[in-house]
């Protein structure tokens, strides 16, 4: 302490501290028990395999969702409208892109997943029943969120690489059992 600060009691508790991420080594910045920096709000770590323009949102979404959970439900709605976009659809009308994905082979528990996030983020921006201002509500979301893109990206992506992995003799023996 400079200037002829008293120096506070080693057992005294400070209202502002400093730490260190178990999971990520960043600095973090505390006030009381309230993290500050990062602000990244309670939401759950995203999925690693989570395209950029999402990740973007989601970690928007993460920093305002404590001090407005409303709007995080609506940046994880538009979150979901970019991601569908990333899948191959339009990303203009979720509907429309969650009947799409509905055709070529999206799960069910994923379709459920995106009417979810869909439903209530739109009553997020138009009033309805769904309440996000729920700080659980919107946990839930982020969870959706990652449970999308682990079903859509990285699940394909690991078992086509086990796939590719098998010896070519053996994929030439499963494409013989599938007439390909």
């Amino acid at each position: 302490m400079r200037h002829g600060s008293p120096m506070p009691h080693p057992k005294e508790k400070h209202p502002i501290r400093g730490g260190k991420c178990q999971h990520c080594d960043l600095v973090t910045l505390w006030i009381e028990d309230k993290m500050y920096f990062p602000d990244s709000g309670n939401a759950p770590v995203p999925n690693p395999e989570m395209p950029e323009p999402v990740l973007k949102l989601y970690l928007e979404a993460s920093s305002i969702s404590s001090k407005s959970p409303r709007g995080a439900a609506a940046l994880l709605r538009l979150s979901i409208q970019v991601l569908c976009k990333e899948l191959g659809e339009e990303g203009k009308n979720i509907n429309t892109d969650v009947g799409n994905l509905v055709k070529k082979g999206l799960p069910i528990i994923v379709q459920q997943s995106l009417d979810i996030v869909r439903v209530t983020g739109n009553d997020a921006v138009h009033p309805g029943q769904v309440d996000t201002d729920n700080p659980a509500t919107v946990g839930q979301l982020f969870d959706l969120v990652n449970i999308i893109v682990e079903y859509m990206i990285a699940l394909p992506k690991k078992v086509s690489g086990i796939y590719n992995s098998l010896p070519a003799d053996k994929v030439k023996g499963i494409n013989d059992r599938d007439g390909k």
